[in-house]
């Protein structure tokens, strides 16, 4: 029987979840609920879990403080997409909680679970019901009510498995958009793959072949919610000079957890890269900031310190470049792409970075903050151009150098009409107003196939269906590229629209769009209609109405 769970035993648990998450990486993305081929659940949710396992198969000790700090950091640093996000806001509850124990018991892991949900559900503005958040509530709420006294923790945490599958299998009769598609949550589906990865450790074979059952059940019918999306919270975005790192050590009698929550609160308002991970008996302090005295004085009225470091990053820099002084020039663009032609454009636009990804690679937090911290510009607009970007675009605000400011461009078309509206002469503050703006002028769409049959919307789609999708959901299909990209113009036509841009892809020729174009052209003779080369994979058309 397994009681406790040691530094080495967690050390495996990680490896074990990031490597069956890998392995069935390819199954999750085919629960996507749109049947594309851009479809990154469980691409996403690996790299994520695989940067953490990376950072923890580096850490030279089995402390379990270490051990839950690489892990806390290595998902945080290699979040992807929005179920990468949200799976690195549910590893820092549990480190949370975890990295205060030499060893942790069921209870102790039921308690992380708890905190882990909790930290979840706040990363979110509007909790929706049906995903990977109700997944981890259900496994959570399953953990806290067990008899943990002298149990197995291996059976305990099959149980909490179990807890989350049938969760998992509620979750078409929560959302409306799962049912239609006839799949389970991809993010719930993952989480529970990292966890079966966790308890392989505690079997005969690590190396263990999993199999699911995720066909939504067809009686399903329950009341559905009406949010269709997540809102995050905006991380900080200030740049800091002083990297400050300590422990706090024979803590106070009087200090309380409400202290330390203060202590962290405190933190957060005058820097960023807030670390504050412990318990009363001991707590590890990072933060960058200004004020490092204010850090300091601030800690010492709840114990002593220790092991007191606090480096100058300025300094650091200035020894990285010598004597050459770098005046930063007031703003610099980056933006994510996909495709030669695409990047090419959005370079002759004055664009200072290009980061490879979007249909088939997004990119991660710690990516984008890279190039970011190489553009030599004091303030720095973001353009992810993809949904699923735009959440790890966020979250890069904690990591870069710079300032940075997302542009919430949720498609290549309305990044590039943003771009134009920049202002080199204005503030912040109107370009952020001005580009915003002139992405709701812009109508997208997009001309793939589909990868699976399914039913989306009373549509059917067969395997190999050429589909046509707007913003929301796909509104054509047929067998040729050229009719289905004419019916998805007609959609996106109104009595307003003055300009329709078709960006053509790898796998169309550069005659197969101007004959598409020249028909546009005479069916909408008000519209002028441009075509250009976009070199992205998978899409035929990326499609543009002003």
């Amino acid at each position: 029987m397994i009681k406790s769970v040691n530094g080495a035993t967690f050390r495996r648990m990680v490896l074990s979840g990031s490597k069956t998450l890998s392995a069935n990486k390819d199954y999750v993305d085919s629960l996507n609920v749109f049947p594309v081929p851009d479809g990154d659940t469980g691409t996403n949710m690996s790299m994520t879990i695989a940067s953490a396992a990376r950072e923890v198969s580096e850490c030279s000790t089995n402390s379990m403080a270490s051990l839950c700090a690489a892990f806390s950091k290595g998902a945080l640093k290699g979040a992807r997409g929005n179920s990468g996000v949200i799976t690195s806001q549910i590893v820092k509850g549990i480190t949370d909680v975890l990295s205060a124990k030499e060893e942790f018991t069921a209870k102790d892991f039921a308690n992380a679970l708890a905190k882990g949900t909790e930290v979840a559900y706040k990363a979110v503005t509007k909790p929706k019901e049906g995903t990977i958040l109700s997944v981890v509530r259900a496994m959570s709420e399953a953990a806290t009510s067990m008899n943990k006294r002298n149990v197995d923790f291996s059976n305990f945490l099959v149980k909490v498995i179990e807890a989350g599958e049938e969760m998992l299998k509620k979750t078409p009769e929560m959302l409306p958009v799962l049912k239609k598609a006839g799949v389970v949550d991809a993010g719930g589906r993952g989480l529970l793959i990292l966890f079966q990865g966790f308890n392989a450790v505690f079997s005969d074979d690590e190396d263990v072949t999993l199999t699911f059952d995720d066909a939504a059940s067809p009686e399903a019918d329950a009341k559905y919610s009406e949010e269709a999306h997540f809102d995050y919270n905006d991380l900080a975005e200030i740049q800091f000079a002083y990297c400050t790192e300590f422990f706090i050590v024979n803590l106070y009698k009087k200090t309380t957890e409400a202290d330390i929550d203060r202590f962290r609160e405190m933190l957060m308002q005058i820097g960023d890269c807030v670390l504050v991970i412990g318990d009363l008996s001991m707590v590890k302090v990072h933060v960058h900031s200004n004020q490092p005295g204010e850090v300091l004085t601030a800690a010492l009225k709840l114990g002593e310190l220790d092991s007191l470091k606090i480096e100058n990053m300025l300094q650091q820099n200035r020894k990285l470049i010598g004597k050459k002084k770098v005046e930063l020039k007031p703003y610099g663009i980056v933006s994510v792409c996909a495709g030669e032609g695409i990047s090419g454009i959005f370079k002759d636009l004055m664009c200072d970075s290009i980061i490879e990804g979007g249909q088939t690679m997004n990119p991660s937090a710690d990516d984008i903050a890279k190039a970011c911290d190489k553009v030599n510009a004091k303030d720095i607009f973001v353009f992810p151009n993809n949904k699923n970007i735009i959440l790890a675009a966020e979250q890069a605000k904690a990591l870069s150098n710079r300032k940075l400011h997302i542009i919430p461009s949720r498609s290549v078309p309305q990044g590039l009409a943003a771009l134009l509206a920049f202002d080199p002469d204005g503030t912040v503050a109107s370009n952020e107003k001005a580009m915003t703006e002139a992405m709701d002028t812009v109508k997208s769409g997009a001309v793939t196939y589909a990868v699976r049959s399914t039913e989306i919307d009373n549509l059917k789609l067969n395997e190999g269906d050429i589909i046509g999708m707007d913003a929301h959901t796909i509104v054509s299909k047929g067998d040729s590229v050229s009719e289905v990209a004419k019916q998805l113009v007609e959609k996106l036509v109104d009595d307003d629209s003055s300009c329709i841009s078709l960006y053509f892809g790898n796998n169309v020729t550069e005659e197969e769009a101007n004959a598409i174009a020249a028909e546009l052209s005479e069916e909408y003779p008000d519209c002028d209609v441009d075509c250009h080369f976009g070199g992205q994979p998978l899409y035929y058309y990326l499609v543009s109405v002003e």
